[in-house]
């Protein structure tokens, strides 16, 4: 099974029968409270609130953010020591994933990554991007544009399981990988070319599991059946992948940007590798592109 598009992913969670626990950190932030609220009062979601206490209820009161209004608060005045006790939370079983508020991103992840009291599982985390484009047939993960700058061979292996283990949590069977690069040919000059090309054989002989790995491939023929056919390129990824796996961060970070900017694309975007999803979006994300990223998180934990 494939999800074609966010309403239908956020029908599946609504449908579940365990009703998940987020922990919002920093949460005196109207954005994410809104986003909370809608996805409380739609039955996806418990919320435990972490923050400012009398700015949140305030905040609850203004927006009319009735689901939320008898949640859980714990008051914290400070972020660094706000996150310690989000994360806490989620250690101690009061909570089944994280989401950022109103505060730097590198305060949550100091306190997730944190050895002795964090979230940490010593693997690889990465940010699994999931995104809803008009031109595309079903929704499409992009990994990673937010957490590795240059993933080594080693590092691109964690992040693909990491990603399909996230779609199998969701009900994929065996998620398509696309290992992109700028040409469908190895060239050996090309880094990512040589680690694509591993990639695919490390698949075929069976260590990397439960998905098929395609590469190196480009980018229209992963996403264009028409254009593979036309170059002649035969693959069950090609144009149905689910997986696009990036080079490097900024090439994700463009690519993302890309398709919601200019493509009129939707993004919902979490952390994994660590004990608990981490729900992550970029600072100017609205409400909508937070409560996708919840029911993001929610799926991959049913």
């Amino acid at each position: 099974m494939a999800f074609k598009n966010f309403e239908e992913m956020a029908a599946a969670v609504k449908a579940h029968p365990v009703t998940k626990r987020l922990v919002l950190c920093c949460a005196h932030d109207p954005h994410s409270l809104e986003a909370v609220n809608e996805a409380v009062k739609d039955g996806m979601i418990k919320a435990v609130l972490v923050g400012k206490e009398e700015e949140i209820k305030k905040l609850i009161a203004e927006g009319g953010y009735d689901a939320i209004a008898d949640a859980k608060i714990y008051n914290e005045e400070d972020d660094v020591e706000a996150a310690k006790k989000a994360v806490s939370l989620i250690r101690e079983g009061e909570g089944d994933f994280l989401m950022k508020g109103r505060m730097q991103t590198a305060d949550l992840l100091k306190q997730v990554v944190n050895k002795e009291t964090g979230l940490n599982l010593g693997k690889t985390m990465s940010h699994v991007g999931l995104f809803e484009v008009p031109t595309y047939h079903k929704v499409a993960v992009l990994t990673d544009g937010g957490m590795l700058l240059h993933p080594t061979l080693e590092q691109k292996v964690d992040v693909i399981d990491n990603a399909v283990d996230t779609l199998r949590a969701m009900g994929y069977e065996e998620p398509k990988v696309a290992c992109l690069c700028a040409a469908e040919k190895l060239n050996k000059k090309a880094p990512e070319s040589v680690d694509a090309a591993e990639l695919k054989a490390m698949n075929e002989r069976g260590e990397i599991k439960n998905c098929v790995v395609e590469g190196p491939i480009s980018f229209d023929i992963a996403l264009n059946k028409e254009i593979a056919d036309f170059k002649g390129f035969q693959s069950p990824v090609a144009g149905d992948a689910d997986v696009l796996l990036v080079p490097n961060m900024a090439c994700g970070n463009m690519v993302g940007k890309a398709w919601t900017v200019t493509g009129n694309g939707r993004m919902a975007g979490i952390i994994v590798g660590a004990k608990a999803p981490v729900v992550l979006v970029s600072r100017g994300a609205g409400a909508d592109e937070k409560y996708y990223s919840i029911a993001f998180a929610a799926a991959a934990t049913m």
